[in-house]
């Protein structure tokens, strides 16, 4: 069987390898993609180690929290790429979409229960870690979770970082190593593969269906059949490997050059665009970077000295560089805290200085105060806030450096630190197509001073929390185009 680096295999439960079984069954839950994914390998692997058929099941339910129409539509454009993708391989591949809430039950463990092996795809934060754990105690074969997260594999440093400095410096001094580590751009290339001989719906009997063919294909009445929020409508982004391999192309040849000096800009589309095809793994970061190599004639000879700076260490372009600060810095820094730590997401798991200081101000006057359903309908008095609240809604995303603006405002405009969190998670992971992930909720706690130091001087309601303000960003960047495009117009909401 082919290697697979020991720090990205962790076996879930005590039970064993069944080798008189039919086939090898890969459960894909985050890694929702035909290619770059180490789980795929593994589940390849083990299959023609055991000369059995490869069956992939990729379900999505109905029933977790923020389930919307938008949600689902992108996932359902993923499932549609890999039913294509999938359907020239030996693998037999099964979308499954959860029609009513509880209806998938026991569908894990039937199709388990026919498999020598389960691999499935490890998923730190929202509610995977836990449904890993619940089949890994239901199972009767070997559940093998495998880490396709980031370049750096989550289990090759145990500590939590306070700052992403910290963090950095240790990735100079660590990733090397892992660099030349990386999935497959062609699993089924060359390998031979037994094949099953039956349909996905043959294995999954009376009981459950396969996501329909109009489903997959888009049908709107299809998806408002389903029983999630339907006040949360599509957007015109699609979703699925197709789209995500386009939108990294369209990056590459249009916007990356730019992106060390411009990507602050409001105005200007200089962002990546790739932030919710990694969330829902329908890219990987092993892909993105090594497009960035080949583009930039790369070599690991390039590699400067661990000294945790931002820029100068790859030994590549500013704007490159700028990037991979983000895709690898920050992402994975927020993996490293959400795989570390089950508070990732509370108040509690915040730095202790930032706690002292929030309590500190916690009885301050504010200026404004705004219930969540104001925020939710951009009904402040601040035009730059609102505007962003609004891109959030129609398109499921904020600007990259507005979302630090959004958030710092709601904190300042909240009854209580404790009631701004709660509206950031529930806005953001409602509407952003994004949310929900680790390195989303580094972003909201960034704002109330995860990752950051203390700044002075002292200041009302914010104490040594890190400022911002609408008035200072629109002295530094240009936001009059952002203003007129996301302003006052008909109601969203």
């Amino acid at each position: 069987m082919p290697e697979l680096p020991e720090l990205r295999l962790r076996v879930a439960n005590d039970a064993p390898i069944r080798r008189d079984r039919e086939y090898v069954l890969y459960w894909m839950i985050a890694a929702r993609r035909p290619r770059d994914s180490f789980a795929l390998d593994r589940a390849i692997a083990h299959a023609r180690e055991l000369s059995v058929p490869l069956v992939i099941l990729e379900p999505l339910r109905v029933g977790y929290r923020w389930a919307s129409a938008r949600h689902h539509r992108f996932v359902i454009d993923g499932m549609a790429d890999n039913q294509r993708a999938f359907a020239s391989t030996p693998a037999t591949y099964i979308p499954y979409v959860e029609p009513s809430p509880g209806a998938g039950r026991g569908l894990l463990a039937a199709l388990a229960s026919r498999a020598s092996v389960v691999v499935t795809d490890e998923a730190p934060g929202f509610f995977l870690p836990r449904m890993i754990d619940a089949a890994s105690r239901a199972l009767d074969v070997r559940l093998e979770v495998v880490d396709s997260c980031g370049i750096l594999p989550l289990r090759a440093v145990e500590r939590v970082f306070p700052t992403a400095h910290a963090f950095r410096r240790t990735l100079h001094r660590v990733l090397p190593a892992h660099l030349e580590e990386a999935p497959s751009q062609r699993p089924f290339a060359g390998k031979e593969l037994a094949k099953l001989g039956r349909s996905g719906q043959d294995l999954l009997g009376d009981r459950w269906r396969e996501a329909s063919a109009e489903l997959l294909a888009g049908d709107p009445a299809r998806l408002a059949a389903l029983p999630i929020d339907a006040s949360v409508p599509p957007t015109s982004l699609r979703g699925g490997a197709k789209a995500a391999n386009a939108v990294l192309r369209r990056f590459m040849g249009e916007r990356l050059h730019r992106y060390g000096t411009e990507r602050s800009q409001p105005g200007d589309e200089v962002a990546s665009g790739l932030s919710p095809y990694l969330h829902f793994g329908h890219i990987s970061s092993h892909r993105i970077l090594r497009t960035i190599f080949k583009d930039e004639s790369w070599a690991p000879t390039k590699l400067g000295k661990p000294t945790g700076s931002r820029a100068g260490w790859w030994g590549l372009s500013e704007s490159a560089e700028s990037f991979l600060d983000e895709l690898i810095t920050w992402r994975e820094l927020g993996f490293n805290m959400a795989s570390k730590r089950a508070d990732y997401d509370t108040f509690e798991s915040l730095p202790h200085w930032a706690q002292r200081t929030i309590e500190a101000h916690a009885e301050d006057p504010r200026e404004y105060v705004y219930s969540a359903q104001e925020f939710e309908r951009a009904a402040t008095h601040d035009p730059l806030w609102n505007a962003a609240q609004r891109q959030l809604v129609a398109e499921g995303r904020i600007h990259n450096y507005l979302r630090m603006l959004w958030g710092k405002k709601i904190y300042e405009w909240s009854a209580t630190a404790e009631d701004a969190l709660a509206v950031m998670i529930e806005l953001n992971n409602k509407y952003a197509l994004d949310g929900r992930d680790p390195n989303s909720y580094s972003g909201i706690f960034w704002v109330l001073g995860r990752y950051d130091r203390a700044w002075g001087p002292e200041r009302p309601v914010i104490g040594m929390l890190r400022p911002m303000s609408s008035a200072n960003t629109a002295r530094k960047l240009r936001v009059r185009g952002y203003l007129e495009r996301y302003g006052p117009q008909p109601s969203l909401l």
